[in-house]
């Protein structure tokens, strides 16, 4: 009987795609409703985390042995484009199914347990007053907004940094849109907490404060469009 090649690529998986597969692993304790609430959150932030590190180092590697033209498969087989292929699908499946355990699973759970976390549009006088506070005294002074036109261009964004993109438009009829870019500071908490109701606890996002108050940063302009993104850097 004749020995088996070992260099046959369906004795072997992808570690690449493995990896993926035991972070989505750690998304299912986050699904799981035996687990303890803030447990759960907890898994869910583990496996952000990991995606970050993952796309930092992996995907970057990816990407240079294309550039360098690294024709060489691993031992599934699968070329370098291949595998980023395959990679990239897995983790925008990652990604949408972190988006659906958050907002369909962890906050309902945590609103059930008076703990809410709200638009800035969606508070009450007390907490829009200390939002609003917040802003003026902690946040506006760490902001350095900028505008993207022909003599500023895209301002380099930090790895990881959180930033608000706006589409921009001067207030008369015949300008021309333009971007603008606040980075969120990381010296500044995520979350702000705001008063409530006895037995409640309620936060807003930084970046959501942030934009609530967009219109007096960029005076003299219509925003017309906003959203967050970051950038992920090897």
């Amino acid at each position: 009987m004749a020995r088996p090649r070992l260099d046959n690529p369906r004795y072997y998986l992808n570690r690449h795609l493995q990896w993926l597969d035991f972070n989505r692993r750690v998304l299912e304790e986050a699904h799981d409703p035996g687990n303890p609430l803030l447990e759960r959150v907890k898994f869910l932030a583990i496996t952000a985390n990991n995606l970050d590190e993952f796309v930092e180092v992996r995907v970057a590697g990816f990407l240079q042995r294309i550039e360098q033209g690294d024709g060489h498969s691993g031992p599934d087989g699968l070329a370098v484009a291949e595998e980023l292929e395959q990679v990239t699908a897995s983790m925008q499946s990652l990604v949408r199914d972190q988006y659906k355990c958050w907002n369909e699973k962890l906050i309902p759970a945590l609103a059930r347990e008076s703990i809410s976390l709200l638009p800035v549009a969606r508070l009450d006088g007390p907490a829009a007053a200390a939002a609003k506070n917040f802003y003026d005294r902690r946040v506006y002074p760490m902001l350095t907004p900028v505008a993207v036109d022909p003599a500023h261009p895209f301002p380099h964004v930090l790895n990881k940094a959180l930033c608000i993109a706006f589409l921009l438009r001067k207030r008369r009829r015949s300008a021309k849109p333009l971007l603008g870019v606040i980075t969120v500071p990381r010296a500044l908490p995520r979350l702000f907490r705001v008063p409530a109701p006895e037995g409640a606890i309620r936060y807003v996002f930084l970046q959501d404060v942030i934009a609530a108050h967009a219109a007096r940063i960029y005076r003299g302009y219509e925003i017309l469009a906003q959203g967050a993104f970051r950038v992920t850097r090897n």
